[in-house]
């Protein structure tokens, strides 16, 4: 066992995207990408910012969100779609690869997939 399983990382709806993607990188050494639609939004935009840019309703006066490291992808994915209504993905460290939807983010960190 290690600390990315008990590793928690918060989510507040007034931050901007790239400041939450850093945040999460910073915790768990893993990409946050979030997305308008099927496009990478503009990480320069806050949760609210990004409400003004898509039909998809983004509820930004929910409450902050805490992520740990024991929850697998889809979960996590899930979560900010449930929370806060908007889609990310969580690539590996460069951004570049995907992380499988059924191993936990402490499973991905140490580069089980």
């Amino acid at each position: 066992m290690d600390n990315f399983n008990s590793a928690e990382f918060e989510v507040a709806p007034n931050k901007k995207l790239k400041t939450i993607s850093q945040e999460f990188k910073k915790s768990f050494d893993l990409s946050l990408v979030f997305y308008i639609g099927n496009m990478i939004a503009d990480a320069d935009l806050t949760l609210t910012q990004l409400n003004k840019k898509t039909s998809k309703k983004i509820n930004t006066n929910a409450d902050g969100l805490k992520i740990k490291g024991s929850l697998k992808i889809k979960n996590v994915e899930n979560l900010f779609l449930e929370h806060f209504g908007v889609k990310i993905q969580i690539k590996d460290a460069s951004a570049k690869k995907l992380i499988p939807d059924n191993i936990t983010i402490g499973q991905a960190v140490r580069g089980e997939y």
